[in-house]
């Protein structure tokens, strides 16, 4: 008999219809509310992706998974809630949880300095909620698996099946070692039952990949001379369509989506079409046509727009960019429009501390050569060493998002007789800590603009670093930074200034965003253990008016 290996998870929802993920042990059908799609293979490995349709409007409905007739979700003796697909109700409030940096619960076992798993607390917080409190989308920004940092269980695995003494050792080397970490990363309980029942929205980070993915040319080069390299970034891109990419997909994008069309009704192994894709996907950083993996969710009254910061870079000298002028342009185009709350979902945060935002884009034009090769080659070491590869590292795409969001919050998006939205949220995670910090861009943007960071779910902070982001937040740094670089740097100066309004905190934690027609307010919560030693959300850093 077929088992259901991974999921269910519950994916694209809109107000009529959703889109359910599984992977299986055995080709077969899968069925869900009387709808039914035939497995497709890669590897080994079974997938189906069921478009539910029917549905009404702001109606909660229980649903079972069934394999080739036989219902296998959920488990005849779950005590949790049955799994429900809650469609969208055009004039309801949305609740959005949102974080990053999440290791597997078990990984944590034989390691005391992670904390408790926020995302499994917040799981548990809504087994014993009615499901009217339960949120509309959970958002996922980065560093769902750690390809490069892989748990004690794993490495086990990968002994089993090749030596760690050659390279990449204890990482993962290709698209079998990946669905490892995905079946480690979603095999919790807990967490198992949060991703059946509430919409997700996921986009990857450097650890889906490695450390440092992507942060210039000089280290894809570096990349591409080893001898594991080809097949860990196949591996990686091709396991990210597969798991993460696909149910960021609406319906009628997936119609569109030729890849898909083809997987799905293939004949056979479809990993030579996935393997092909992801290659391509690849070379987009080196200029060639690529992936689009940026998409966007409208939420009732809410317009999500989650941009990929990482696959998409264009990394050659003289063309630096977050983004191909491809991608910039379409996300361009999804702003405009009539809406009261935008959010921009990127794992990287736009804002960070003044300070470091300023080191980071002087470490750029030394990089670049702006002092010639020695310094350049000086400069990028210390990229790689230190991290600097945020939104401030790629200094004309910081520019040029900040005049597209002021753009929106003056209005000019919006069409004729349209009004700037309510709020305009940046959401990000990756640095391990949280924050609020607020944008003045301008008197003329009426809408306030804000950057809100949480990381991370489930990961630690040794305690240098704590300082350090402590310490990269002052005001005396600050001041410090701006004199010592500001005659010296060569960067362009800036055109707006940004206030850290909460943080930095510290520690596992997740964030709620509740958005209640105009009205907007971000919620910081830290998972601690409980009573009984399992994971609870049994600490609020803040509760803060956004609107």
């Amino acid at each position: 008999m077929s088992e259901l290996l991974v999921g269910p998870l519950l994916r694209h929802v809109s107000d009529t219809d959703a889109t359910i993920w599984v992977e299986a042990s055995e080709p077969g059908v899968v069925e869900v509310l009387g709808q039914e799609e035939r497995t497709w293979t890669v590897l080994g490995h079974h997938y189906a992706l069921v478009h539910v349709t029917g549905l009404p409007p702001a109606s909660s409905t229980p649903y079972a998974v069934r394999l080739d007739g036989e219902q296998v979700w959920p488990p005849a003796d779950d005590e949790r809630p049955a799994p429900v697909i809650r469609t969208i109700d055009p004039e309801g409030t949305v609740r959005l949880v949102f974080g990053s940096c999440r290791h597997a619960t078990s990984a944590a076992l034989r390691d005391r300095r992670y904390g408790s798993d926020s995302l499994d607390a917040y799981a548990r917080r809504l087994t014993g909620s009615p499901a009217t409190e339960w949120p509309q989308a959970l958002l996922l920004v980065g560093d769902q698996v750690y390809a490069d940092e892989t748990s004690p269980a794993v490495q086990d695995r990968i002994r089993e099946r090749r030596s760690m003494q050659e390279p990449p050792g204890e990482q993962v080397k290709d698209y079998e070692e990946y669905t490892w970490l995905y079946h480690e990363s979603w095999a919790d309980p807990e967490v198992r039952w949060l991703l059946s029942t509430v919409p997700s929205s996921m986009i990857f980070d450097d650890h889906d990949v490695r450390d440092d993915w992507n942060t210039s040319a000089a280290w894809r080069r570096d990349m591409q001379a080893t001898s594991w390299w080809e097949e860990r970034i196949i591996g990686g891109l091709a396991s990210y369509w597969v798991y993460q990419h696909l149910g960021n997909l609406s319906p009628d994008d997936l119609a569109k989506d030729e890849l898909y069309q083809q997987v799905r009704v293939h004949d056979g192994d479809a990993w030579p079409l996935l393997r092909e894709f992801a290659r391509a996907a690849d070379r987009e950083a080196d200029g060639a046509k690529g992936a689009q993996w940026s998409y966007r969710r409208d939420l009732c009254r809410t317009r999500l727009l989650v941009v990929d910061s990482r696959c998409g870079r264009m990394l050659e000298a003289g063309d630096r960019s977050m983004l191909s002028e491809r991608e910039w342009n379409w996300i361009e185009e999804q702003v405009e429009g009539d809406y009261d709350h935008l959010l921009v979902g990127t794992s990287l945060p736009w804002l960070l501390p003044r300070a470091l935002h300023d080191l980071e884009s002087w470490n750029e034009r030394l990089a670049g050569g702006s002092r010639g090769p020695r310094v350049a080659r000086w400069a990028e070491k210390l990229r790689r060493a230190a991290d600097l590869e945020h939104w401030s590292a790629f200094r004309e795409s910081f520019d040029r998002l900040a005049a597209l969001l002021a753009s929106v919050g003056r209005g000019e998006r919006a069409g004729v007789g349209g009004r700037p939205p309510a709020t305009v949220c940046v959401l990000s995670g990756d640095v391990h800590h949280a924050y609020v910090a607020q944008a003045h861009l301008g008197h003329s943007v009426q809408s306030p603009v804000y950057q809100l960071t949480c990381s991370p779910l489930h990961n630690y902070v040794p305690g240098p670093m704590k300082a350090a982001f402590r310490f990269t937040w002052s005001r005396a740094l600050e001041r410090a930074t701006r004199l010592l670089l500001g005659s010296v740097s060569g960067v362009p100066p800036l055109g707006f200034e940004w206030e850290r309004r909460e943080g930095p905190y510290f520690g596992d934690q997740i964030a709620t965003l509740t958005l209640a027609g105009r009205r907007a307010e971000v919620l910081l919560e830290q998972g601690v253990p409980g009573p009984d030693g399992r994971p609870t959300l049994g600490h609020r850093f803040s509760s803060m008016r956004l609107d």
